[in-house]
């Protein structure tokens, strides 16, 4: 045999195979669905309350003048319950999974392996992000059989405004699960920025229809301009200056929920 016939060994049996970020994120989304399906109390609160809220926006929305906010039903209902399925499906949800595995050393000890701390935190939000995704296209879908919505005119704010939703409330989970002690606490924490923005942010009143120093104030919320991309993609009624402004917003709150995790997120249980 001439030297150019000699083969690359083989592989060692029982070798691991390389792992990329995206298997190892994968890997631990897959372990983290089904912890979170053990989980009752989480899952009826992700999955079956923001289906149940938009019917008080729809009760709610027949003693308001939407004519005055250049608002119908379905405008108004459809972007409440994406903001509604944002709130409890993907922030408080995750609330509770990030301080639930570090108190459990959850976190640590994927921190001794490969993982980096952005894949940790990315794999195990994932669960909650795509139930997010896929519960907000349903009620989309819903609300525009139900409601006789048109088709939106600028479909792609709609589109960036859920994305951008889907990465900051993930990241805002991560902030306040920071600051929260216990998994107990978790059912407490998120309260304070799902009331706020459930009645600040236009789920329930329109912006529109409050007084102008009160809307200016609620519009610096987080989930604000998330609301107003979802909302002027259906209505078409959103300047360039508007959109902008509003992608601006829930960019800057983003980066700013990203800078807050890596100065206090915890990886140890709190004492």
């Amino acid at each position: 045999m001439s030297a150019t016939d000699t083969k690359t060994p083989a592989p060692r049996a029982g070798r691991p195979a390389a792992t990329t970020p995206t298997s190892r994120m994968t890997a631990l989304a897959r372990a983290e669905l089904t912890l979170l399906r053990r989980n009752k109390g989480t899952v009826f609160a992700a999955l079956f309350v923001p289906l149940v809220l938009p019917f008080s926006v729809y009760s709610a929305s027949k003693e308001m003048d939407l004519d005055e906010a250049g608002l119908t039903t379905g405008t108004l209902v459809l972007p409440a319950a994406i903001g509604f399925s944002l709130l409890f499906a993907v922030y408080s949800a995750l609330v509770g999974v990030f301080v639930v595995r570090r108190e459990e050393l959850v976190l640590k000890r994927l921190r001794t392996g490969e993982l980096r701390d952005v894949e940790i935190l990315g794999g195990s939000a994932m669960p909650a992000v795509l139930s997010g995704l896929v519960q907000s296209l349903l009620l989309a879908a819903g609300c525009f059989a139900l409601l006789d919505l048109p088709a939106p005119p600028a479909p792609h704010l709609a589109i960036v405004g859920l994305l951008l939703g889907l990465v900051m409330c993930a990241t805002l989970a991560a902030v306040t699960a920071s600051f929260t002690r216990t998994g107990e606490s978790a059912q407490v924490t998120p309260l304070p920025l799902t009331f706020v923005s459930m009645f600040g942010s236009g789920l329930f009143l329109p912006l529109e229809l409050l007084p102008d120093r009160l809307a200016s104030v609620c519009e610096l919320l987080p989930l604000t301009p998330v609301v107003t991309l979802v909302r002027g993609g259906w209505t078409g009624d959103l300047s360039a200056s508007e959109s902008l402004g509003a992608l601006a917003a829930a960019v800057a709150w983003t980066v700013l929920a990203v800078f807050a995790v890596r100065r206090w997120f915890r990886w140890e249980p709190r004492r």
